[in-house]
């Protein structure tokens, strides 16, 4: 099942509501998308807790075979 990348944004604002959120669809299929969220939340944490943070906010849609979203290419960084 395919997902909108304005849905993923969505996801990530409620989240991040002050996020510099872009989000690209790679393959044009709906599946597999690239985010980058830049978000003063970040400051001081480690990346792999800002992506933890940041897949959480999807709600489950990546987990499992039957997860909406098949593929998210990940970049997090706090604001220079």
């Amino acid at each position: 099942m395919a997902m909108a990348a304005q849905d993923i944004e969505d996801l990530i604002r409620k989240k991040f509501p002050q996020a510099q959120i872009t989000i690209s669809d790679l393959a044009g299929d709906g599946n597999h998308y690239a985010a980058e969220v830049i978000d003063v939340s970040f400051q001081g944490k480690s990346r792999v807790a800002q992506h933890r943070t940041v897949y959480a906010a999807l709600e489950g849609k990546m987990d499992g075979a039957h997860g909406e979203l098949h593929a998210l290419a990940l970049t997090t960084k706090a604001p220079t």
